[in-house]
């Protein structure tokens, strides 16, 4: 199997760089690099990589941009050359795999790079467990239990939950929840669940609702709706009406379902890949089939130079998309990707079974490539005209603030959090694409007054930009801060003991009436704010950006409070475990009559000596007292 991320067997450099020599690396220099396979990397004077590639025989390959007509696009390329490195592997497929990872690592500017850094949902459903679980899951697959996925979407996942629990009702709390309970919750009243908690259905009957949805989850619905019609027809006969009543339901829910997701003539897994590109924007459409059920899709945007062909460009998204992700042993593309067999071959060894991509295609399988097409057509129509606003509103905002030039990097901070409790500040990124989300950072305010959004305010910036200062993230030119002339000046002050001295600042304070539309803009050094006409695509744009950072901070905040709240002053307590915390809780009736009980009340709880109680006693009077 290749290693997707291999150790080279050797790192070398053709450089064309002498103390006074920037110009392409000499022909000597090239001759002296291996024939052997490999990945190269083309920098310039500057020392950014300007491309990557991968190449059977290095030096040919290297040599071949030196010596052959080129493309506008690659004779530019070539013109900022001023070094090459190079990084030998075993095998060309290996190589392909390391481009990939550079890639996605380095993000070249003559390359097509895909900005997906996200792992995709599953559903998960734990076999460990005398009533296992399903339940939404995103994270490593070394886990235990059943994965069934990859789904395009959270959205796709929380549906197919919703539909499951309709059909067979599997219990989907967690275990900690389903431990404690003494009474059935709502998703049993409303008859989401059997009520395995509290042993309203035996483990055996509760088992068939399990081996029902992996058979559903694996495609095999049919074998379901059998076996679901022969127990109809056996409460038939029993003279079980409603019982059989409920199955047949059961069944024509079940069909419709099948109906709606399964892709006709198709059987198992497999990807269908289609790619649009105009106007210097490129759309990737990528539809995800599973056990022959349509699972949903998703549009990927893949940054690529201009003159790219739809192969190349097919080549590097799948090269990219499928590093870090499992592989369907069957992919359908709209074009033949380049170097297609190279690709197969290291997909197949990635995936240690046979993997095939094909491009020509018939009957049921040619219309869903069309529709694939007509997808990524949609997505690349609205993607040119967002981006024809957004570039229109960036233009705006570079005239309103007398910039020389758009901004290339904007970034927002706003402060949430409930009377002091459990501050977070949020850090949201705009680029000249838009939100630039794997860029989003939260952080958790500790050690300040409660309320202080000035002192939140200085500790979020200054643990941001001491990161920027140290090279982690790019400097933004603009830094907007949700609030007036007091967060302007904490802010500013936060970046000067970091050493920050070229972003604009500028505070965005609400209105007297505190309506959208009615902001000022204040600016460091000048007296009077900045005030943009409510209509102004500028005003729109900043709207968008604090509303974003807002909404970011909120989502923390609320995350946060929640977790916070979900843990029982009980679990602080030495010698306080589930069951003597579910007798204490039962007793009085939750934790507020508990706080009201004394000390001997408490002792008398089965388990809960007099010593144990006057802890408890303590710890929540004290905890009373300090809030």
């Amino acid at each position: 199997m290749i290693d997707p991320n291999p150790t080279p067997h050797a790192d070398l450099a053709a450089t064309g760089r002498d103390d006074c020599d920037r110009g392409p690396p000499s022909r000597d220099r090239i001759a002296a690099l291996p024939t052997s396979p490999g990945v190269y990397r083309m920098l310039d004077a500057a020392g950014t990589v300007l491309y990557v590639g991968k190449a059977n025989n290095l030096r040919r390959r290297v040599a071949s941009y030196f010596s052959r007509a080129l493309t506008r696009r690659i004779q530019v390329m070539v013109s900022q050359i001023a070094e090459i490195e190079v990084t030998v592997t075993r095998t060309e497929g290996e190589a392909l795999l390391l481009e990939s990872n550079l890639i996605k690592a380095l993000k070249p500017r003559f390359n097509v790079v895909l900005r997906d850094d996200k792992s995709y949902p599953f559903i998960h459903l734990s076999m460990d467990h005398a009533f296992p679980r399903l339940a939404f899951y995103r994270g490593s697959r070394k886990t235990s239990g059943r994965l069934f996925g990859p789904y395009p979407s959270a959205a796709a996942v929380r549906e197919t939950l919703q539909l499951l629990q309709k059909l067979f009702p599997v219990r989907q709390c967690e275990d900690r929840f389903f431990e404690h309970r003494s009474r059935p919750c709502l998703e049993y009243q409303i008859k989401r669940c059997s009520g395995p908690c509290v042993g309203l259905i035996n483990a055996e009957t509760y088992a068939e609702d399990v081996t029902h949805t992996i058979q559903f989850l694996e495609g095999r619905a049919d074998a379901v709706i059998t076996d679901l019609g022969e127990k109809m027809e056996q409460a038939a006969a029993m003279l079980a009406f409603e019982r059989a009543a409920a199955l047949r339901d059961q069944i024509a829910t079940l069909r419709r379902i099948q109906q709606r997701q399964s892709v006709n003539g198709e059987g198992g897994d497999l990807d269908i890949i289609a790619s649009a590109q105009r106007g210097g924007i490129s759309c990737v459409q990528v539809f995800f089939i599973r056990a022959g059920r349509n699972l949903g899709n998703k549009a990927f945007f893949p940054k690529a130079p201009d003159e790219t062909d739809e192969g190349t460009l097919l080549a590097g998204f799948i090269a990219q998309f499928y590093a870090d992700k499992e592989v369907p042993p069957e992919l359908i593309v709209s074009c033949e990707p380049e170097e297609h067999l190279l690709l197969e071959t290291a997909l197949s060894e990635r995936a240690e079974r046979r993997v095939r991509i094909k491009w020509r295609v018939r009957a049921e399988r040619a219309r869903w490539l069309e529709m694939a097409r007509g997808n990524a057509e949609i997505a690349l129509q609205s993607r040119l005209g967002s981006q024809a606003g957004y570039a229109r509103r960036m233009e705006a905002l570079r005239q309103a603030l007398e910039l020389e030039q758009a901004p290339q990097r904007i970034e927002c901070f706003d402060i949430s959090h409930t009377q002091g409790e459990l501050t977070v500040a949020s850090c949201v990124v705009f680029d000249g694409s838009g939100p630039r989300k794997s860029d989003y950072r939260r952080f958790n305010i500790e050690g300040i007054t409660p309320g202080d959004d000035y002192a939140a305010l200085h500790q979020a910036l200054t643990r941001r930009y001491t990161r920027i200062k140290q090279g982690e993230y790019p400097l933004p030119d603009i830094l907007f801060i949700d609030g007036g002339r007091g967060q302007l000046t904490a802010v500013a002050r936060a970046l000067q003991e970091v050493g920050i001295r070229d972003v604009r600042i500028v505070g965005i304070a609400k209105g007297p009436d505190r309506r959208p539309g009615t902001e000022c803009l204040w600016l460091l050094a000048v007296e009077t704010p900045l005030i943009l006409p409510s209509d102004s695509p500028a005003m729109h744009l900043i709207e968008q950006i604090r509303d974003e950072a807002h909404r970011f901070a909120i989502t923390g905040h609320r995350q946060r409070r929640a977790t916070a709240r979900k843990t029982s002053l009980l679990e602080g307590i030495a010698g306080i475990g589930p069951r003597r915390r579910q007798r204490l809780l039962k007793q009085f009736g939750g934790l507020r009559g508990l706080a009201r009980a004394e000390v001997d009340e408490i002792a008398r709880v089965e388990g809960i000596g007099r010593q144990l109680a006057h802890q408890i006693f303590d710890a929540l009077h004290e905890a009373a007292a300090g809030s």
